[in-house]
């Protein structure tokens, strides 16, 4: 991970906080941040830094800092969102997030679930609060966004005529994607959020909070883009195509056997490798032989691949017009970097 200095002077996501931000007032007890008349508090900030990295925030730590930044910043992206959704009457109603609810705790006992939420430093009430905000801004996206994607006939065919190699599997395959977290100090690596460990320690910490995020229905492919520290997989979201099952004889015997034991659609524990700490999600598994576009499964294939991009893009354009429209006020970023507003 990059210091705090580095960030101010290089991400980009600080800076325009700051741009977006009124220099000239005082900010109200206790809050971090104004998004246009909502705000979002100090206790908020710190009670979500604690939830993805596990131990509470220390004061006067810059990289403690740097990640509460962070943290923030996806403060203020969900507060925007769900700003949208209550002004769209999108908000999930009350039935829906005590289904949800019941949903995530149904696999533990009260007992398990106390020591979660305790865990997580959570009440019921806050979890419940948390869902509301999810299941609203995925109603948010599905209207505004998902709902108006539609993918052609003659985008599959292009798509398929283009890539009509990636159909012809000579030996059973198996398409994952993955998340890495490596120790080494590499400044070559890239992700969105510029976020890399530099020793072990860091990366220990990094990947469980990774595993945090994903354990709270974060998108696996956002993730991978934010915080994956594999130069050649972190911009597709962790994708990794489709691997030949010989391609896993390369791999730790212990390995090979997890990744054709997971389901598709399931995830991997967090496996401890010589590069560093991967954590893999299971997407499909193709037998051997030449697929031919009217086969259901390629054009299924292909549908969700071009719609997952579609999604992705017009997601990440989404949050951009939405911060620009919206009024914020960054006193954090204000309090760290005063004079760096725009005159």
């Amino acid at each position: 991970m990059r210091v705090a200095q580095g960030i101010l002077a290089g991400s980009g996501s600080v800076l325009l906080l700051l741009t977006l931000s009124s220099c000239n007032q005082t900010p109200p007890p206790g809050v971090a941040a104004m998004v246009n008349s909502k705000p979002i508090t100090y206790t908020e900030v710190d009670r979500q830094y604690q939830t993805l990295f596990g131990i509470p925030p220390k004061a006067g730590d810059d990289q403690v800092t740097l990640q509460k930044l962070e943290v923030l910043r996806g403060l203020i992206d969900n507060e925007i969102m769900l700003q949208r959704a209550e002004k769209l009457s999108l908000l999930a109603t009350d039935s829906e997030v005590d289904a949800k609810f019941n949903e995530l705790k149904a696999p533990y006992t009260q007992e398990e679930l106390a020591r979660l939420l305790k865990e997580r430093n959570l009440t019921q009430e806050e979890l419940k609060a948390q869902l509301r905000r999810d299941e609203s801004v995925k109603r948010l996206f599905n209207r505004e966004i998902t709902s108006k994607i539609s993918i052609s006939d003659k985008e599959i065919a292009d798509f398929y005529n283009s890539n009509k190699a990636m159909f012809n599997l000579t030996e059973p395959q198996i398409h994952m994607a993955q998340i890495l977290v490596t120790p080494q100090a590499d400044p070559t690596v890239q992700n969105l959020k510029g976020d890399k460990a530099k020793n072990a320690e860091e990366a220990r910490k990094k990947m469980e909070m990774i595993k945090r995020r994903l354990d709270n229905n974060e998108d696996f492919s956002r993730v991978a883009q934010n915080y994956s520290e594999d130069t050649n997989s972190a911009q597709q979201g962790g994708d990794l195509g489709f691997i030949p099952e010989s391609a896993l004889e390369k791999t730790s015997p212990e390995l090979r056997k997890l990744l054709l034991a997971t389901p598709p659609g399931q995830l991997t524990p967090v496996v401890a490798t010589s590069e560093g700490y991967r954590l893999f999600k299971i997407i499909s598994r193709e037998p051997a032989g030449q697929r031919e576009l009217n086969d259901p499964k390629v054009q299924q294939n292909i549908r969700e691949t071009l719609l997952n991009r579609k999604d992705q893009l017009l997601k990440n354009a989404y949050y951009e017009v939405a911060r620009n429209e919206a009024k914020v006020t960054n006193y954090l970023a204000l309090s760290i970097a005063p004079n760096t507003t725009a005159k």
